[in-house]
C-alpha cells in the first residue's frame, strides 16, 4: 500500500457522518449533523473532580498503592487511572471497556487534569485491566487501610459511634476465585462484608469473601482490625465505638473481643427454646390485652440476664414481644382473622431502656441495608467479575472511593433542596449527566452547558462550593 493510500484510509476512519432528515416538526424540516463541535454527557464530571479536591480519597489510595512499572516507559500516571476509573463508575460507567471510548471525552480529561482538546487520551480498557491485576494481596490490604485511614482523617467522633456490619450477595458467572455456592440464592457467588459508619453513612471497610455465613473468629477478625485501625488515630484514641449487626454477627468470639477490650456491641439473636420460656409469661398477658384492645398490634418488651452455651459469662437479652392479627380465613368465614405472637432477641452490652434500645438503635440498622444498595446497586459494586479474587478486592475499594464521592457531592446540597436525600441514580440524572461543549483556547478553557438546564443554580452552587479556592 502507497503513503497516499495509507493517509486516505486513515481520514476515512475519522470522516464525519453526513447530515440527515428526520420526519418533521409543525411542517419544518428536521434535520440532524454531528458539527456540534466538542461535547460530552457527562459535565458534572467537574463536580467529582472538587469533590476529590476536597476529600483526597483518591489521592490517598494513590499513595497506598505501589506501582511497580518503569517510570520511562508511563504514558498514564497511576493516580490518571484511577481517577478515570472512579469518575466513571460515578458516571454509571461501571466497566473497564466503557474507557474505549471514555478516554477520549473532554470533560472526563479536564477532571483528570489533562486538556480537553490537547492533552492525550486517557487510559483504555486494556490498561485498567491490568491495573486491577497488578496489585498483591499486600497491595490490596493496604488500599483497604487507606479507606479506614480516609474516614478516621475526614470524620471526627461523637459521643457514641455506631458502626453496622453487614454482608450482601454478589453472583459470579464464571470460575473467579473465591466463589462458593449459596443454597438461599441457588447460585455460586460472592458475599462482601460492608461496614459503615452509622452517623455519616460514609463507608469503612468493604472486604471480599465467599458466600457463605460469617463464622465467629471470621467477624471477630474483622472487628477486632477495623477497631484497632480507628483508634490508631490520634482523634479516634479515646472513641466509644458501638458494632450493629443481624445475627450473622452476634458470635460469642466477636462479643467476648468486644467485652474484653471495653467497647459495645448490639446484635441480633436468634433466639431459642429457653429464652422462650423466660419471656412466655410476658407474652401471655400481651396476647390477654391484644385481644381486649381494638389495636390491631400491641408490642412490649423485655430485658433478661440470659448465658448461651458458648458465653464465658451472661449477657443482656433483650426481647420484643410483638401480638398481632393475621388472615385466617375458612370457607365458612372469609374474613376470619388470628392471633399470633412473635418474639425477636438481640443481645447488647450498651445500658438504658429495653424499647429505646431496640426500637432507636437496633431498628437503626437498616439504613445500612440502604448504604449497601447504593453501594452495589447504584454504583455498581458487583460487578466482580475479575478471576483473581485481589482483583475483586481492588475493584471493591474503588466503588467506595466513587461511593465517598457522590457522597461528597450530595452532602454539599442544601438541606432544603429536593435532591439534598436523593439516592445516588437520581444524582446522577439531575447533576452528572450533563451535556456540556467544550472549547480548548490557548490561555483558558471554556465550558458551555445548556441553556435549558434545569438545575442551573444548585449545578453553580456545588462547583464553587467544592472548589478548595475558589474559581
Amino acid at each position: 500500500m502507497s503513503a497516499s493510500q495509507r493517509s486516505a484510509t486513515a481520514t476515512m476512519t475519522n470522516i464525519t457522518p453526513l447530515p440527515f432528515d428526520l420526519p418533521a416538526i409543525a411542517r419544518k424540516k428536521l434535520t440532524v449533523d454531528f458539527n456540534g463541535g466538542n461535547q460530552s454527557s457527562d459535565a458534572g464530571m467537574l463536580l467529582l473532580r472538587g469533590a476529590e479536591k476536597k476529600t483526597g480519597v483518591i489521592a490517598r489510595l494513590t499513595a497506598a498503592f505501589r506501582d511497580r512499572r518503569d517510570p520511562t516507559r508511563i504514558r498514564h500516571r497511576l493516580g490518571e487511572i484511577i481517577k478515570a476509573r472512579v469518575f466513571g463508575i460515578c458516571c454509571g460507567y461501571e466497566d473497564g471497556i466503557d474507557h474505549n471510548v471514555l478516554r477520549h471525552d473532554p470533560v472526563l480529561k479536564m477532571a483528570v487534569e489533562r486538556c480537553p482538546e490537547t492533552g492525550a487520551p486517557l487510559a483504555s480498557q486494556s490498561t485498567i485491566s491490568r491495573f486491577e491485576n497488578a496489585p498483591s494481596k499486600t497491595d490490596a490490604a493496604r488500599l483497604a487501610r487507606a479507606g479506614v485511614d480516609q474516614f478516621t482523617a475526614r470524620v471526627t467522633p461523637a459521643y457514641r459511634d455506631i458502626f453496622d456490619i453487614d454482608d450482601t450477595f454478589d453472583a459470579a458467572h464464571g470460575g473467579q476465585q473465591l466463589t462458593f455456592w449459596n443454597a438461599h440464592h441457588d447460585e455460586r457467588g460472592f458475599a462482601p462484608m460492608h461496614v459503615y459508619h452509622a452517623g455519616t453513612g460514609l463507608p469503612v471497610a468493604t472486604i471480599l469473601r465467599p458466600a457463605k455465613t460469617p463464622g465467629g473468629r471470621e467477624v471477630r477478625t474483622v472487628i477486632k482490625h477495623l477497631t484497632k485501625r480507628i483508634m490508631k488515630t490520634k482523634t479516634w484514641k479515646k472513641a466509644n465505638i458501638v458494632w450493629r449487626g443481624d445475627s450473622h454477627y452476634g458470635r460469642a468470639e466477636a462479643m467476648q473481643w468486644c467485652d474484653d477490650n471495653g467497647h459495645g456491641y448490639i446484635f441480633g439473636f436468634a433466639g431459642n427454646s429457653v429464652l422462650d420460656g423466660l419471656v412466655a409469661k410476658t407474652a401471655d398477658h400481651l396476647r390477654f390485652w391484644h385481644a381486649w384492645s381494638e389495636t390491631p398490634k400491641l408490642r412490649c418488651y423485655k430485658a433478661l440476664e440470659y448465658q448461651a452455651g458458648s458465653w464465658s459469662a451472661p449477657r443482656r437479652v433483650i426481647a420484643r414481644i410483638e401480638a398481632s392479627l393475621r388472615p385466617d380465613p375458612t370457607p365458612e368465614n372469609p374474613q376470619a382473622m388470628r392471633q399470633v405472637i412473635d418474639v425477636r432477641y438481640v443481645v447488647t452490652s450498651l445500658d438504658g431502656d429495653a424499647e429505646r434500645l431496640y426500637e432507636g438503635v437496633y431498628c437503626q440498622r437498616g439504613q445500612a441495608e440502604n448504604l449497601i444498595k447504593l453501594h452495589k446497586a447504584q454504583l455498581a459494586s458487583d460487578r466482580t467479575s475479575c478471576n483473581s479474587a485481589t482483583a475483586n478486592q481492588i475493584r471493591l475499594t474503588l466503588h467506595s472511593a466513587a461511593f465517598w464521592l457522590m457522597h461528597t457531592v450530595r452532602a454539599q446540597i442544601p438541606q432544603n433542596h429536593a435532591l439534598a436525600r436523593c439516592e445516588f441514580n437520581t444524582l446522577r440524572l439531575r447533576i452528572l449527566k450533563i451535556a456540556a461543549r467544550v472549547i480548548e483556547h490557548g490561555c483558558r478553557i471554556r465550558v458551555h452547558l445548556p441553556s435549558s438546564c434545569v438545575e442551573k443554580p444548585l449545578f453553580r452552587a456545588l462547583a464553587l462550593g467544592l472548589s478548595p479556592s475558589g474559581p
